[in-house]
Formats: structure tokens, C-alpha cells, sequence
């Protein structure tokens, strides 16, 4: 039961960093239809700024704060720069894009910080609770990933629901052609969509980073799990997208503690085509699709 118990908790916290990269993924495709193949390689500019800004200064809260203010800045610059002037024309160009992106990004990763992997402090203790006398594999680090991507989601769900520039990006996403009759700055919503989504990459590379060793390739499975949580949930679902994330989590922690770790690959792929098999456009999205 201890195991269980374990496995479960262990599970709870890696889906909530699965479902912060399935919330950025979500983000773009809701405002762009883009998939971000390049949000494994932002993500980890953001978490080496924030590794720099803690060695300059010895405040991790600094370096948490930076991370997530140059997510903001390249995740409109990103929009800006590359995704606008291909808006319009084929629907690969801006996949390709983001596949030309993502090589670049982690050049500039290697060139500049080298591709010796190196720790990453956590805010909070490593430490198991201690519940009498038994230790449980959940720390004071993994309830503060826990509770602030829930507070992401929670935040993103009010500006979308009850905030007029929340209620501006869907419907720029939705019916472009509509919004710009009716005032609203589509390019603007648009640059803000890739902005608030590369905000919430920084915040998942940030809190994975402690369990991970960072480098410039390390995040790749990052990416891929939050990529299957995000279809999972559906890729027009923002709920759907956390959902998925800690469905995944709780999934992948039962297959490496019961089956072992090198099956988690394996699981992953076959909770993916299990998916798109039986309902394509995700589990948590809704019977009707949104026309574009």
C-alpha cells in the first residue's frame, strides 16, 4: 500500500510539470494553430537564464522570476520575428519553423553554456514527509510544483472566462476574420497567446529542472510527455491539458514502479495512439469542433 501510495504522489508531481508544457502547447494551438515543436528548447534557455541569474546572486526566487520574464519577452519575440511573416500560407511552414527554431535554440544552448549537464537548486526540501514512521516519496518541492500549476491553471482560466483580453484571444483564435471587424488586434492577441505560453514552458522548466540535470537536450522527454498530455486532454482544452498531464503522471509513475522505467517510453507512445484511435481530438475536448 506504501508503494501505491508512493507511486501515486511521485506521479502527481510529474503530471503537474507534464500538464504546465501540455498548458504552453495548448496556448499556441489555441491562438495560432501551431504546434510548438520548439517549446522543449525555450523552455531550457529560460531555466539556464534562471540558473544564471541564481549563481549571480544566490536568490533563487530572482532567478524564478527572471526565468519567467524571459519566457514572456521570447515567446513574443519568437511570434514576432519567425511564426508572423509565415501566417497565412501553408500549414507546414510554421511547424517547420519551429523545427528550424528548436535546432537553433539548442545550439545556442550548447555554445553558450556548454553540454556538461549541471544541478539545478530546488526552492523547497528534497526530503520525503516523514508520516510515523514510514518516509513518502513526496517532498516539499513536489507540493510546491503541485500547487503552482494549479494556480497557473486556475489564472489562466480566469483571463480566458472573465478578463476582456481573455475574452479578445479566444476570439481572435476562434473567428479572426470576426474579431478584427469588431476591434480587436488579432496580431496583438496572437504575440500575447505565444507570450503567456512560453511563460508557462519557463515555469515547467524551472520546476522539473531540480529533478533533472540541465543541458541543452534534456528536455526533449519533457516535451514529448507534455505533447502526449496535451492530446490526451485535448489540444483546444486548457482544463484538458492538466488533466492529461496528471492522468500521463500518474500512468507513467505505475509503469516504472510496477513494470520498470524502460517500459515508460513504451507506455507513453501507447497511451498516445490509444488516444488518437479511439477519440482524435482528446479525451476532454469538446464533441463538436471549433471551426477556424
Amino acid at each position: 500500500m506504501t508503494r501505491f501510495l508512493d507511486l501515486t504522489l511521485s506521479g502527481i508531481s510529474t503530471g503537474a510539470v507534464y500538464a504546465a508544457v501540455a498548458l504552453a502547447l495548448v496556448l499556441i494551438w489555441r491562438a495560432t494553430r501551431v504546434v510548438n515543436f520548439a517549446q522543449g528548447a525555450m523552455l531550457m534557455i529560460t531555466t539556464f537564464i534562471a540558473l544564471a541569474v541564481i549563481n549571480a546572486t544566490g536568490s533563487y526566487w530572482l532567478g524564478f522570476v527572471a526565468a519567467l520574464l524571459s519566457g514572456l519577452v521570447l515567446g513574443a519575440v519568437v511570434e514576432r520575428v519567425l511564426i508572423r511573416p509565415v501566417e497565412g500560407g501553408p500549414p507546414l511552414n510554421p511547424v517547420i519553423v519551429t523545427l528550424g527554431l528548436y535546432t537553433l535554440l539548442v545550439a545556442v544552448g550548447g555554445m553558450i553554456w556548454g553540454n556538461t549537464p549541471r544541478s539545478f537548486p530546488a526552492p523547497f526540501s528534497l526530503r520525503g514527509y516523514r508520516v510515523g514512521g514510514t518516509t513518502l516519496l513526496f517532498t516539499p518541492n513536489d507540493t510546491f510544483i503541485v500547487l503552482i500549476v494549479l494556480a497557473l491553471a486556475l489564472g489562466l482560466a480566469v483571463l480566458f472566462r472573465a478578463t476582456p483580453i481573455g475574452l479578445q484571444m479566444r476570439a481572435a483564435a476562434f473567428r479572426p476574420e470576426v474579431a478584427r471587424l469588431l476591434g480587436v488586434r488579432v496580431g496583438r492577441m496572437f504575440t500575447l497567446g505565444w507570450a503567456l505560453a512560453a511563460v508557462a514552458g519557463a515555469l515547467a522548466g524551472v520546476l522539473i529542472a531540480p529533478s533533472v540535470f540541465l543541458g541543452p537536450n534534456n528536455f526533449d522527454p519533457i516535451l514529448i510527455s507534455g505533447f502526449v498530455a496535451a492530446v490526451l486532454g485535448g489540444l483546444d482544452s486548457p482544463p484538458g491539458a492538466v488533466i492529461g498531464g496528471l492522468v500521463l503522471g500518474l500512468a507513467l509513475s505505475y509503469v516504472s514502479g510496477y513494470e520498470g522505467s524502460t517500459l515508460v517510453p513504451l507506455a507513453a507512445l501507447a497511451i498516445l495512439v490509444i488516444v488518437l484511435m479511439v477519440r482524435p481530438t482528446g479525451l476532454f475536448a469538446a464533441t463538436r469542433e471549433r471551426r477556424v
